[in-house]
């Protein structure tokens, strides 16, 4: 590479840092974009029976402690299709002082603490969950909070993450959702957003990881065919700018639990 275009493309990274650095000041310093951030979380569990315990203690425990805290709407959800009954959970922060606290408040409740003892206190042998996998999200200018979509019985949740294979081009992907307009189409297109977020914290980094919603599983199949044949997408894919912004995208179809606020 030639030291021009290594300067280049140094400065179009720096850039792409800063911008990030920014937007996560602004979030920790409450500078009123009241941009949420959101922590993703995938509770790893072993049998039907020890989700129905986790949910069980989500529902009359955790969550009235982390509402408490403002943490609201809570997300759970099980996967769609498959036997695995790990549990996804989203926690929405206005601030980042609940990211600290929560588990520090699930801690020193002693309603909690009596309430919730068969998991906070579960034994070695029988433990409720495994382990936990989660990630940090700083909500989109486009979706800076969470939202609801429709409270039919049959919603489905679509859970993606794309993958960047640099800083850069994971800056222009979330650039091309919010300004590029790709957002816009997906609203457009009733491919219902929950949340989108760019990952700062977690797994499979540079990530945005989002969320849409859909009545049926027939209406995300005809969202996304509209989606891949519209004129407005094909011409916001082949710009130039855009290209090569997506390594890998991981797919998850998901259902409300039972306990879901959302």
């Amino acid at each position: 590479m030639q030291r021009r275009e290594f300067l280049a493309s140094s400065v179009i990274g720096s850039v792409g840092t800063v911008m990030a650095i920014s937007e996560l000041t602004q979030a920790v310093e409450g500078s009123g974009k009241s941009k949420q951030l959101l922590e993703l979380r995938r509770y790893q569990i072993a049998t039907p029976e020890k989700r129905d315990r986790l949910e069980k203690f989500l529902a009359e425990v955790a969550i009235p402690v982390w509402n408490n805290l403002g943490i609201r709407p809570v997300g759970v959800f099980r996967y769609l299709e498959g036997e695995d009954p790990s549990l996804f959970v989203l926690l929405p922060h206005n601030t980042c002082e609940t990211v600290i606290r929560e588990m520090a408040a699930l801690l020193s409740d002693p309603r909690a603490q009596a309430a919730g003892k068969e998991v906070l206190e579960d034994s070695f042998d029988d433990p409720t969950y495994q382990r936990v996998e989660s990630s940090l999200l700083l909500a989109f200018d486009g979706v800076p909070q969470v939202e609801v979509p429709s409270t039919a019985d049959s919603r489905i949740f679509q859970l993606r993450i794309y993958e960047s294979h640099n800083l850069t081009k994971h800056v222009k992907k979330v650039e091309m959702f919010n300004t590029g307009g790709e957002l816009a189409i997906f609203r457009r297109l009733k491919m219902n957003p929950v949340f989108f977020g760019q990952a700062l914290i977690g797994t499979k980094l540079p990530n945005l990881t989002y969320m849409l919603g859909f009545d049926t599983i027939e209406a995300q199949k005809q969202a996304w065919a509209a989606f891949l044949k519209d004129p407005e997408w094909l011409q916001l894919r082949d710009k130039p700018e855009y290209a090569q912004t997506v390594s890998n995208i991981t797919n998850i179809l998901l259902r409300p639990s039972p306990v879901s606020q959302i």
